[in-house]
């Protein structure tokens, strides 16, 4: 016998971007049911359960203070020491090389979650909260409604065939992508060619530890690189270092699909082999630690697209089932944030009575423009990794861009202020169109870089512009305020993208700068040398 009820929201897939949008949905509208069936059984494992366990600014602020988790984050995670490199190919030596990354904390917090305690909580908190919660779950298939009708969403929970008809149903089913199935939404191939393995190893990964030198270890206040997210980067790959809030370290090699083929560590003793050739001091390691391996996983061409993610027919994606960039700069977060931010936006209106149609197209448009701008970020750059001088200038390029335009219309939240983003569309055009002609300028200085990785130390935190800009992401700003700081942070990205196109062009004589600003009013400082 099949029993059948009727809510207003059903979400498939009770993960990071399902839970969270559920917590979302019921903080924003009261009284409003939702369900979510999840198929996995609650509690789950800590550390050996997804990836995705760094974030940055936005997916930290949303789940501290959009969520409220701050509390949770705080007691059961770890303070991220911000994001580290180290130009460090088949070398153990990494006092003498080139590392990027700050020496004290950034102000503007972000954490390294263990997603398996962490979707925990959001299960418990979800049900605390009284959202309906089904683990334990399977969708058995969606029958979609036409006009005003309900969604059917069938399922089968603890054995019994159950029925939920639902005004909305958003998938978040991760890569099983139900809608985009049973819609034919996938988009494969969107330039970008990738693969990742990764493993958890039961025990601290104390990079500190594994060098000698007191001088290198005492250029960091507190001097615990571990809490950073750890790069050591070669062309064509980076591998990460991630702690874990159980105690677990989080271990990733990520590498360009033509450069280092999958086919040479889809096994662990295979990944223990690579590293053992670029990157040696990681697999010393863990090779050291082989009998703590609590898992093996990866994936082939993991970057993918989405014909469309928001319908005025009152569906939605988000997370991975929509779309995947790269977990360089871990953006997963980020666009699970922005993504249940406009479904929340629409939710709002359909209960509003208003049409959907129209703001479903224009709120993809802009989710779709924010993921095209971000994918630029890595399409045809990974070689760029073994080039300590290109690669560190082209993070803080990067990251000048995410803080100055993605992150202040996120902590601002002006994500859907349509009247904004049509007023400075000409400003946000160019900035993107600066971005990628950067993008290519890096990759053409790459090709005439020395590759060399000196003993120096890169510190952003020196940087004070840089610093600034970190420090002011959760300034409370009025109308003019937020207009004025986007418009000022597009003169900046014109400022910094003539002081790099100056220093490269100097150093490399015959390098090409044409259509590029390449002559700075007032440089921006860039790097300095740790004490």
């Amino acid at each position: 016998m099949t029993t059948a009820s009727s809510h207003d929201v059903v979400i498939l897939g009770g993960g990071l971007a399902g839970l969270c949008l559920a917590l979302q949905l019921r903080q924003r509208f009261e009284g409003i049911d939702v369900v979510v069936v999840e198929r996995k059984r609650h509690p789950l494992p800590p550390a050996a359960h997804k990836v995705g366990e760094s974030t940055v600014e936005i997916g930290a602020h949303y789940f501290a203070e959009t969520l409220g988790l701050r509390d949770h984050l705080d007691a059961e995670h770890i303070r991220k020491f911000g994001f580290r490199f180290f130009f460090s190919e088949g070398r153990e030596d990494l006092e003498n090389l080139t590392e990027l990354g700050v020496s004290q904390v950034m102000p503007t917090p972000t954490w390294q979650i263990d997603r398996g305690i962490f979707e925990n909580h959001l299960g418990d908190v979800a049900r605390e909260r009284g959202i309906s919660f089904l683990d334990g779950a399977v969708v058995r298939g969606v029958d979609m409604g036409s006009g005003e009708d309900e969604h059917i969403v069938r399922a089968t929970v603890d054995g019994a065939e159950r029925q939920f008809r639902a005004r909305w149903v958003v998938d978040a089913s991760g890569r099983a992508g139900v809608l985009k199935r049973k819609f034919d939404l996938a988009e494969p191939d969107n330039g970008h060619h990738a693969n990742a393995v990764w493993f958890r190893i039961d025990d601290r990964l104390a990079i500190d530890d594994w060098i000698g030198d007191t001088a290198w270890g005492g250029r960091c206040t507190p001097a615990e690189r571990w809490r950073s997210t750890n790069h050591l980067c070669g062309p064509g790959y980076w591998v990460w270092l991630i702690p874990l809030g159980s105690g677990a370290h989080s271990v990733g090699i990520v590498c360009d699909a033509t450069m280092h083929p999958l086919e040479k560590m889809n096994t662990f003793e295979r990944a223990l082999e690579w590293l053992r050739e670029f990157q040696p001091l990681v697999a010393r390691h863990c090779e050291s630690r082989r009998d703590k391996l609590m898992d093996f996983l990866f994936f082939r061409d993991f970057s993918y697209g989405c014909k469309q993610v928001f319908s005025g027919d009152r569906w939605a994606i988000t997370g991975e089932a929509g779309v995947f960039l790269d977990p360089f700069y871990s953006p997963g977060s980020d666009f699970i944030a922005i993504a249940n931010t406009y479904i929340c936006e629409l939710v709002a209106l359909d209960r509003a009575r208003k049409p959907l149609a129209a703001y479903a197209r224009l709120y993809e448009q802009f989710y779709f423009s924010f993921y095209e701008n971000t994918l630029s970020l890595y399409r045809d750059q990974y070689a760029i990794f073994g080039d300590a001088e290109v690669m560190a200038t082209k993070v803080i390029w990067d990251y000048t861009y995410y803080w100055g335009i993605l992150c202040q219309l996120t902590y601002q939240e002006r994500l859907a202020d349509v009247a904004l983003l049509g007023e400075l569309r000409e400003d946000l055009l160019a900035a993107s169109q600066l971005n990628l002609d950067m993008q290519a300028f890096f990759r053409r200085w790459y090709e005439q870089g020395s590759r060399r990785s000196d003993a120096v130390m890169w510190d952003q935190g020196r940087i004070d512009w840089f610093l600034d800009m970190n420090a002011t992401l959760a300034d409370p700003l009025d109308d003019a305020g937020v207009r004025q700081r986007l418009r000022d942070n597009v003169a900046r990205m014109r400022e910094l993208a003539a002081t790099i196109v100056s220093r490269a062009a100097a150093a490399c004589p015959g390098l090409d700068v044409e259509g590029l600003p390449n002559e700075p009013e007032a440089p921006l400082p860039l790097f300095e040398k740790a004490a």
